[in-house]
């Protein structure tokens, strides 16, 4: 958009990026990622910057991450940060944003978990939810996807819900009891010591979910879901469609890829260790080529890829997060995308599933009241709610 501007990619080894960054020149671009500016953020800082802007500013969401360290650490006049997701999974991550921005302007980090995020979020104060928007409000630029992109074909969102049966709908129920009780025997203080123990527990009933050969050797009994969703894919292969399909789990898409090639289906594959090259490989293979399916891990695949030679999109499981999920659909439903675009949740019935997805709705409202000030929920997750959620 505008060719007169000179960009610098900084990368190459350590020496040539310090070089790069040492004889850049007035009215240059330099081009960098969060993971290099973390280990070249020394030679940053002896330069003064004149705009300073962050992508995906959640990568810092967190202020305590090296990352988020590393970028307000340097010297820039003017700084913007641009991002889908500024609220994930709690306040203080646009604390974190705003810190970046101006900092000082939210209070330091304990203050603002006082003064906002406390009573927002626990008490659910409304004069305090629409103090915290006055102030953030006249420094967001806030964009909708239809405001935007006019042209874009519509999106059809589908729940498929499905029925846990036989072996899996007991092993799933036995799983569910079993924390039940466990929780209900615990105080307030013995739960807060064991919340890893709760997350690794709630984990494997996710599991039950998408297979219970996830996690049980030997387990040759029903699989609901897999059934449902080879089915889907099967009939969205034989319709000429393309389709992508989302797991947070790597241990799902080995049991997804399985169950493709015994229908003789053919798929790419995305996940944590696909390097950048590769990945960049089977994107422009999948916009051209006759494989029908793209297989992606929710956090490998949900920024940065352009796919839009799909126009069915399935997420295998549900995500706490609403906000990753959607950034995963929009790897489909973006600029170049000709076609409806269908997104398929495949939900198993009665379960942990139903629950994440009612709470993605409260998260979904805690970032429109803090963006838009309209209504508040609480999204903490405390054992009474995990108890409700069984």
């Amino acid at each position: 958009f505008a060719p007169q501007l000179k960009t610098v990619i900084v990368a190459g080894s350590v020496p040539d990026r310090a070089s790069i960054i040492r004889h850049s020149k007035e009215g240059e671009i330099l081009i960098t990622s969060y993971d290099l500016l973390k280990r070249d953020a020394e030679v940053y800082q002896k330069f003064v910057f004149a705009i300073q802007v962050i992508d995906e500013a959640q990568y810092i969401k967190n202020h305590t991450t090296a990352a988020a360290k590393s970028v307000k650490v340097i010297h820039s006049q003017t700084r913007y940060a641009l991002t889908g997701t500024p609220i994930e999974n709690r306040l203080s991550e646009l604390w974190s944003i705003f810190d970046f921005l101006m900092p000082g302007f939210l209070y330091g980090y304990q203050g603002f978990r006082e003064k906002f995020e406390e009573a927002i979020m626990n008490d659910r104060d409304e004069e305090v939810s629409a103090r915290l928007r006055s102030m953030v409000h006249p420094f967001i630029l806030r964009r909708l996807k239809k405001d935007v992109l006019t042209e874009l074909p519509d999106k059809i969102e589908k729940t498929v819900t499905i029925e846990l049966e036989g072996e899996q709908r007991k092993l799933y129920d036995a799983y569910a009891k079993r924390l039940k009780l466990y929780l209900e025997k615990q105080s307030k203080e013995e739960f807060k010591q064991s919340k890893l123990e709760v997350l690794k527990e709630l984990t494997r009933l996710r599991q039950l979910c998408c297979g219970p050969e996830l996690f049980l050797e030997n387990y040759h009994g029903e699989n609901a879901k897999m059934d449902a969703c080879v089915e889907l894919v099967r009939q969205a292969v034989d319709g000429g469609h393309k389709v992508l399909l989302f797991s947070q789990f790597t241990s799902v898409l080995d049991e997804i890829e399985k169950a493709l090639a015994k229908e003789k289906i053919e798929d790419h594959r995305i996940d944590g260790s696909v390097s950048k090259e590769q990945r960049i490989r089977l994107v422009d293979s999948f916009e051209t080529d006759d494989v029908p399916v793209f297989c992606i891990s929710l956090k490998a695949g949900g920024t940065g890829l352009n796919l839009t030679a799909a126009d069915i999109v399935i997420h295998y499981d549900p995500w706490w997060n609403v906000a990753a999920q959607n950034q995963a659909t929009d790897r489909a439903h973006r600029i170049g995308q000709r076609n409806t675009v269908t997104v398929y949740d495949l939900i198993a019935e009665n379960t942990i599933e139903e629950q994440i997805k009612k709470l993605q709705e409260s998260k979904s409202a805690l970032v429109e009241e803090i963006l838009s000030g309209e209504g508040i929920q609480s999204i903490v997750l405390d054992r009474d709610e995990i108890l409700k959620m069984l």
